[in-house]
């Protein structure tokens, strides 16, 4: 379940951020459609990256904003 409070931003510039996320959920939850509330997609941009520390590995991926106002981690663009 996402906590806030294991959010932060690394840096910002130029309407990019970096993210950091700490959790005990798997990559595989903290990837899914619905695991970011909807209000929090307000503060991410489409493109912005993030780290994810979580219970079964780290990753990066990458913020994609979602029609319906959710947001979403997907792999990173080549």
């Amino acid at each position: 379940m996402f906590e806030n409070k294991n959010m932060s931003v690394i840096a910002y510039a130029n309407g990019f951020t970096l993210w950091h996320y700490r959790t005990e959920d798997t990559i595989e939850q903290v990837c899914s459609d619905k695991y970011f509330p909807k209000g929090f997609a307000d503060l991410t941009a489409n493109g912005d990256i993030m780290i994810v520390n979580a219970g079964d590995g780290t990753c990066i991926k990458q913020v994609e904003l979602l029609p319906d106002g959710n947001m979403k981690l997907t792999n990173l663009n080549n």
